[in-house]
């Protein structure tokens, strides 16, 4: 199978690329930095925390080494191998356990978790939409009650505005403006639709949400919501050129995204859409 098309085998060949993704340029830095803001803000000052979809392990080994004991799982065996290294080599692998695993069906005790982490994408990479449903129940299962759950997801507003803003700007292989109508009303970039128009993949298949949809997807599950923000915010739209960005440029959109910090309608048109909510 393309590995395009299919997940696990992405991130398989994607390798250590996903650990260095989040500090790759000033789009994916923005997503971390806003990220270990309300991990800092809500997360308890000690326990055993939960990394869903963990990859290669640039929060679970930020958090270890900060004195947590952090058990990650993620279904790429290549991505769990990485995560093994990078805590061996930053010195807490003593701190980190690494197995594969799916967010859909985890396999850990009820409460076992002082707080659970699905960061960077997880369950936008379930395309089922009952799966997706079982894996917010399995999130809300493995949480101490009153733990903090933290789950970000792939945004489709700006998904849409992206594929709009490069129409007829790209070689015809990756302007992808066809496939608008379709992805506006469902959110779904997978083989179905891709077939549909004889297209292939430029990224992994995803379900991009709306804000309100992954706030019913979690409180479904019976966690309560206390914060949903965009992680890149109004800045979601500048993914080139940062090379021109002077340091006050940066800052100043640094300070733009801060003063969005739980704005639902900000975070309805953010690449990465995180939610903080309650076991």
């Amino acid at each position: 199978m393309d590995e395009h098309r299919d997940p696990v085998a992405y991130y398989d060949e994607f390798g250590e690329r996903e650990w260095e993704r989040l500090d790759r340029d000033f789009y994916h830095r923005l997503e971390w930095e806003e990220t270990v803001h309300f991990l800092e803000r809500d997360l308890p000052d000690a326990g055993h925390l939960l990394d869903v979809g963990g990859g290669a392990g640039r929060y679970g080994v930020w958090l270890a080494d900060r004195g947590y004991m952090v058990t990650l799982v993620d279904p790429s065996e290549k991505q769990v191998e990485l995560a093994a290294t990078k805590a061996d080599e930053r010195g807490v692998d003593g701190r980190v356990t690494v197995e594969t695993g799916d967010v859909r069906d985890l396999r850990f005790d009820d409460d076992g978790f002082d707080a659970t982490l699905c960061l960077g994408g997880p369950l936008s990479h379930v395309l089922s939409e009952s799966e997706r449903r079982d894996a917010a129940r399995e999130l809300e299962r493995v949480t101490v009650p009153d733990g903090p759950v933290f789950v970000s997801v792939m945004g489709r507003l700006a998904a849409l505005q992206t594929v709009a803003r490069f129409a007829g700007k790209v070689p015809p292989a990756e302007d992808e403006t066809e496939l608008l109508p379709s992805l506006a009303r469902t959110g779904d970039y997978d083989s179905d639709l891709l077939d549909e128009f004889d297209r292939e993949p430029t990224a992994p298949p995803m379900h991009l949400f709306r804000v309100a949809e992954l706030e019913r997807l979690l409180e479904g599950a019976g966690l309560s919501v206390e914060t949903v923000t965009g992680l890149e915010s109004v800045v979601s739209q500048r993914r080139d050129d940062f090379d021109q960005l002077t340091d006050d440029h940066r800052e100043a959109m640094r300070e733009s995204v801060r003063a969005f910090r739980g704005d639902r309608m900000a975070a309805d048109l953010s690449g990465h859409i995180l939610a903080v909510a309650r076991a």
